[in-house]
């Protein structure tokens, strides 16, 4: 439970900054009138609706788990991971409509001092609450919060190309380097958006996590299992912050179940020792259902 308060409390953080963010980006674009600042700060309006989105997803997923969700609630998560990969798809087709009509129809840009300045502060915020929320994510396991710090982190190298861009395009004096610049950000938020989704759509999928994790859990279940001979039909996946264990555990089918039992709850100690985020489940057979191919006891 305090796990799901700290991250709801990091989202609400995103929220704000995304809209002090927001705020100076606009406010860089309106003095400018340049395309590549108009893209940032499109890119920002997508900040702060998956801010939103990431805040209500990890308010609901902290419910504890009820009688139509006896698994609980933490995959809302990646569904406010996905819709956000979705908010940037359609951030990047704004940016493109505004760099071609900014290629069609070149504009003088003002002001550049004032609107690299307002840039670079929105920037700065970004760059520190992105490595906020990104150390946050990962040691609350929160897949909303990383895909709200890798989304941030992308948009300080987004901005800082556009700021170098927009000054190249002011020095030379060549105003059609404003709207390539701009689509050429558009390409690349186009790119993370796409990215993102895949990356949730695994979860949603109830992907497996890294081999290192796998072979980790496998290592720690034949070292704390004497007395077991086997373990066999391993299997593994993500649900949010938790991660789901279930095996098959074979033992002699001499052994009393109060043994069979003392056997699991050391397996299970040793596994959470490492890895407080899991569900275990472990099915005790007898020694005939032994598979020989399975985990085997040290």
């Amino acid at each position: 439970m305090k796990i799901a308060l700290a991250s709801t409390h990091y989202a609400l953080g995103s929220l704000i900054a995304g809209c002090l963010v927001l705020t100076l980006k606009a406010a860089a674009w309106w003095v400018t009138g340049s395309a590549a600042l108009y893209s940032d700060a499109a890119e920002s309006i997508v900040n702060v609706a998956a801010s939103l989105i990431a805040f209500a997803a990890l308010r609901f997923a902290s419910r504890p788990a009820d009688a139509n969700h006896p698994y609980g609630h933490d995959k809302a998560e990646f569904f406010a991971a996905v819709i956000e990969g979705v908010l940037i798809i359609l951030a990047s087709l704004m940016i493109f409509r505004e760099a071609w009509d900014a290629y069609q129809h070149p504009r003088t840009l003002g002001l550049p001092l004032q609107g690299v300045a307002l840039n670079a502060a929105a920037t700065a915020i970004n760059a520190i609450w992105a490595w906020v929320l990104t150390g946050a994510g990962k040691r609350l396991r929160s897949p909303a919060l990383q895909a709200d710090g890798r989304h941030i982190a992308a948009d300080v190298v987004t901005s800082i190309g556009i700021a170098v861009g927009f000054l190249l395009a002011i020095s030379t004096g060549d105003q059609v380097l404003d709207p390539i610049l701009a689509a050429a950000t558009g390409v690349y938020v186009l790119w993370s958006g796409t990215r993102m989704i895949s990356a949730s759509v695994s979860g949603l999928m109830d992907a497996a996590p890294e081999p290192a994790v796998v072979n980790r859990i496998r290592e720690l279940v034949a070292e704390s299992a004497t007395g077991a001979l086997e373990a066999h039909d391993l299997r593994t996946r993500h649900a949010g912050r938790l991660t789901f264990l279930e095996f098959h555990l074979v033992v002699p089918g001499n052994m009393t179940v109060a043994a069979a039992h003392a056997i699991c709850d050391r397996i299970e100690s040793a596994l959470k020792a490492e890895m407080d985020h899991l569900m275990i489940t472990i099915h005790v057979e007898p020694e005939e259902k032994a598979k020989q191919c399975g985990v085997p006891v040290l």
